[in-house]
């Protein structure tokens, strides 16, 4: 039986992705930050263990846990939203981190490192985003997610373990943070609240966090030793279609004022992912379509918010 630790695990993707690993029979430790408010997310089973440590105090499990895991997911990440993703100190933090964990993964004898990183690592591109593209972050936190996977690789290197960095472009589902554009959207629509949008000609590609969870698993069990993935459903539209989508499914009355809000100074217009090579080296293939994950998504949102 395979056993594996996960950091940061309360988060979408995180949750999901601990669902996905009990149902293939995996055996879990969840590293949470100690007194979580979000600790009780965590699915209740015999297969998960959930150990709380704070991100800078990894190194300290070292005499906790068996040495005997398989995979390292490391998701623990501070400062991922709004003014904190430019706190320099706080970013630093966040890459020394990284490296300790890696320090763990090998003193549990891991076979397998796997990080999370971001579509900020890129920076501003009109396009597609591929794998192995050079990135030129320009924000904090971007360049700490960068700097997190390339150096976290050295030490694998060193190390003997597989790694592999799997970059989110963009990310929706339960347990999804309510500040997001599709959980405020959902949460405004059942509010009835009034709702403002820029002209949502973005061009964006969403994956479902059900369908992340499973990439998580394969790149874990197939992925290829110092890979970069694309988390993405390798399908693209414009943001006011998924905003329409959702307006649809929840009322079709409420007025969308599209064009009201101001595109950000160099805004952001292309999130559209690459996974040709993800699909290539672990078979993965997106399972849900948008319209089926955004109904779980509403559903979750009325039994857990509303």
């Amino acid at each position: 039986m395979k056993k594996v630790i996960i950091t940061g695990p309360t988060g979408a993707v995180g949750i999901s992705l601990i669902n996905e690993l009990v149902e293939s029979g995996y055996d879990i430790t969840a590293v949470c930050r100690r007194n979580s408010k979000r600790i009780s997310s965590i699915p209740k089973n015999n297969k998960v263990k959930i150990l709380e440590c704070n991100q800078d105090e990894l190194l300290t499990l070292v005499d906790k846990l068996d040495h005997d895991y398989d995979y390292f997911y490391h998701f623990a990440w501070d400062g991922t939203y709004g003014n904190t993703r430019q706190n320099v100190t706080l970013q630093m933090s966040n890459i020394q981190s990284s490296l300790n964990a890696v320090e763990l993964a090998k003193a549990l004898n891991c076979k397998v490192f796997i990080g999370a990183g971001s579509q900020s690592e890129f920076g501003h591109v009109d396009g597609i985003l591929h794998p192995f593209m050079p990135c030129n972050p320009d924000n904090g936190y971007g360049v700490a997610k960068l700097a997190a996977g390339q150096l976290s690789r050295i030490l694998c290197q060193q190390y003997g373990i597989r790694h592999e960095w799997c970059r989110i472009i963009s990310l929706y589902g339960p347990y999804d943070g309510n500040y997001t554009l599709i959980m405020s959207t959902i949460l405004k629509l059942l509010k009835k609240e009034k709702l403002e949008f820029t002209k949502g000609d973005q061009v964006w590609d969403y994956i479902y966090n059900k369908d992340a969870a499973r990439a998580f698993r394969l790149v874990a069990e197939k992925g290829k030793d110092g890979s970069i993935y694309c988390f993405g459903s390798g399908k693209s539209r414009k943001l006011k279609d998924f905003i329409t989508i959702i307006h649809d499914r929840i009322d079709k009355d409420a007025e969308l004022n599209f064009g009201v809000i101001d595109y950000y100074p160099n805004q952001v217009m292309h999130l559209e992912a690459d996974i040709a090579n993800l699909i290539e080296d672990t078979g993965f293939e997106p399972q849900y379509s948008f319209e089926e994950g955004i109904e779980e998504t509403i559903c979750w949102v009325k039994e857990n918010w509303i």
